[in-house]
């Protein structure tokens, strides 16, 4: 056997197979800026997708004189279609479409990144899947809190608004800079915990919906994944739902009404929202935010997994020389 080995090695037309094996070892087997492709996709289509449920969220959020003062999530949307038309349910969906790309791209792009060199491999390391969601959410969110502030005024009905450029504009002669990044520390104190209770939701769902069908899995991969999501995205939302409304409130204040904080303590904002609404005003818009997320997860994670498999079915063809 030693002898056949030695004369492989020796014959010049011998060449190892190396090249697989780097193609295995490479990260679901595309390239960083792939990665940023298709998360950029993916959070466009799930927020675009979504915007009207997650403007009826904002208004039952906000404690001011425009915003709906109703209990359900069908008396709020009866509301805002009565008294402002279908469109007022758009309001504010440029500035979610110049936000949501390029956030969705580093999002994934970290999460990704992270993951790899976190898992060690182990597809099972769900602190792994925590760790990697919290930083993708920390860098995202530094992306995307300033237009998601011009997107949140710009869905309260009366807010004097013409646009995300007037609306960029008024903030910042008038607040400052600052004023895009009021919400950062709590938008990283909710997302960090959703972020986290989400991929890991969603990873594991996934691999246990794989194991219930396992000789059909690429027969039944969009399901799995959309189901993954849309579990893991009702959960998280849950769970994280008082930070949003604390969110909300510091992103509109000043505006229709809305209160003005001394200060971007969550703390004050929480005492402010228990003594107008007590300890039920931290769950106002849960329901809407549980509609939006279950079902902008499962299109995100759909969108971008099929994202994934294009660009790895065209590094296939370029390593095969068969890209047309």
């Amino acid at each position: 056997m030693a002898t056949d080995a030695r004369a492989k090695f020796q014959n010049a037309d011998f060449r190892p197979d190396f090249h697989a094996d780097l193609t295995v070892s490479t990260h679901d087997g595309l390239q960083f800026w792939q990665f940023m492709i298709a998360g950029s996709v993916a959070g466009c289509v799930e927020h675009m997708s979504m915007f009207p449920v997650d403007t009826v969220k904002t208004r039952m959020q906000a404690l001011g004189s425009c915003p709906v003062k109703t209990g359900t999530v069908r008396q709020a949307l009866k509301s805002i279609l009565q008294s402002e038309g279908p469109s007022a349910l758009y309001r504010g969906i440029g500035a979610m479409g110049l936000g949501a790309g390029p956030a969705h791209a580093v999002y994934f792009s970290v999460y990704e990144t992270c993951k790899k060199r976190l898992s060690e491999g182990s597809p099972n390391n769900a602190a792994a899947h925590a760790a990697s969601g919290v930083c993708a959410t920390v860098a995202s969110d530094a992306v995307f809190t300033p237009m998601d502030m011009v997107k949140q005024r710009l869905q309260l009905g009366n807010s004097g608004y013409k646009g995300v450029l007037d609306c960029v504009r008024r903030v910042m002669s008038e607040e400052g800079f600052g004023a895009f990044y009021a919400s950062y520390r709590t938008t990283v104190l909710m997302n960090a915990p959703f972020t986290a209770v989400h991929f890991t939701t969603y990873e594991a769902a996934k691999r246990g919906l794989v194991e219930v069908w396992p000789e059909s899995v690429d027969d039944e991969r969009l399901v799995v994944h959309a189901t993954a999501g849309a579990a893991a995205g009702a959960l998280a939302a849950a769970v994280t739902t008082p930070l949003d409304v604390v969110k909300t409130q510091l992103q509109c204040q000043g505006v229709c009404g809305c209160d003005r904080f001394k200060s971007g303590s969550i703390g004050d904002v929480i005492k402010t929202i228990v003594k107008k609404d007590g300890y039920r005003g931290l769950m106002r818009g849960w329901i809407p935010r549980m509609l939006f997320h279950a079902p902008a997860a499962a299109i995100c994670w759909s969108t971008y997994e099929a994202g994934k498999s294009f660009f790895q079915d065209f590094n296939q063809q370029k390593d095969t020389g068969t890209v047309t």
